[in-house]
């Protein structure tokens, strides 16, 4: 009877033992593939041979399993030719997360959705913006502003969801994929706007638009945050402290428009040593951060060159945190 008992322990234990081996292999397997990723610029101010450049942002993140697209550009044709130009299939993106309402972000999402869902009828059809997003805009002479090249936002929603895209609307963080983080809303502590004036969200033009709706993507790695930003309306440091709510590591790594272009040395010094104390290392300011802005906050933070991009179309940002340079660079 012991000796059964004995006996029948053993085969318990190494039936526990083989469940345990089977599933830490299928975690290690989903986390290998998912690793297995990188970011590659499809729309930005510097253009390679054969690309189409405008004032704009959009990127794209690969990886084995999933496929994001970050901002659409500003003409609806401008990703689907440099994506073409880099031979990227789009025809796999489900998922669009769109940084706030400006058509220099949001001009390609319907042309997106209608070249691709006769191949994929899930292709970017998930899209995720902030709250405010469809707050109607207007314009010192009255002329109304909405995305996507829209003067109304309400037509812009109809059109798009008569396509069958759906809108998730954000107020806080959401986990969009495996270590992939939306910010929603980002609260503003130390910049309070950073931005473009001129816009309104009334007709009497009484109340000032400051883009409540603007939110970034945060990828968690092993060396911390690296941020991605449309325009960084939000302010850059408020972007990075959402992020570091969410996990508190450093923030290794920027990628997008920053909205530094304009900004005075005060500004930019302040927030270069902002990003110096918090770990920053690799940085691809593009669109709307500025050479002069980016070189600043290099030379501040001591960013060496390999390190650094003016981020062009298709520049890449690989797995492993190493940045590969478009032919213009």
């Amino acid at each position: 009877m012991f000796f059964y008992c004995y006996i029948n322990h053993i085969s318990i234990e190494k039936n526990i033992m083989n469940i345990l081996i089977k599933f830490l292999l299928i975690l290690f397997t989903t986390f290998n593939l998912y690793s297995e990723y990188k970011i590659t610029v499809l729309a930005t101010n510097i253009s390679n041979y054969g690309g189409f450049g405008e004032w704009s942002f959009s990127a794209l993140y690969e990886s084995e399993n999933e496929s994001v697209l970050f901002d659409t550009g500003f003409h609806e044709d401008t990703v689907l030719h440099n994506a073409n130009v880099l031979n990227k299939d789009l025809s796999k993106v489900n998922k669009v997360v769109l940084s706030h309402f400006h058509s220099d972000h949001t001009g390609g999402l319907i042309k997106l959705r209608k070249a691709y869902k006769k191949i994929n009828k899930y292709a970017f059809s998930e899209v995720y913006v902030a709250r405010g997003f469809f707050d109607q805009r207007y314009a010192k002479n009255g002329r109304k502003e909405g995305p996507g090249n829209y003067q109304d936002s309400l037509e812009f929603k109809k059109d798009a969801e008569k396509e069958g895209i759906k809108f998730i609307i954000l107020d806080d963080y959401k986990m969009i994929a495996n270590n992939i983080y939306v910010t929603g809303t980002v609260e503003r502590t130390v910049e309070s706007y950073n931005g473009p004036k001129g816009y309104f969200l009334d007709e009497k033009l009484t109340i000032p638009d400051i883009i409540k709706d603007d939110q970034s993507v945060g990828m968690l790695t092993d060396n911390g945050w690296v941020m991605m930003s449309g325009c960084g309306h939000s302010g850059i440091i408020n972007t990075a402290k959402k992020l570091q709510s969410i996990k508190n590591v450093p923030v290794y790594g920027a990628i997008g428009g920053f909205h530094l272009f304009k900004a005075t040395d005060k500004t930019i010094t302040q927030t270069a040593s902002w990003l110096k104390e918090n770990g920053l290392t690799k940085f691809m300011g593009g669109h709307c951060t500025g050479i002069y802005a980016a070189e600043t906050i290099a030379d501040i933070i001591g960013i060496t060159r390999e390190n650094l991009s003016h981020t062009a179309i298709g520049s890449v940002l690989t797995k492993d945190l190493t940045i590969i340079r478009s032919s213009v660079e």
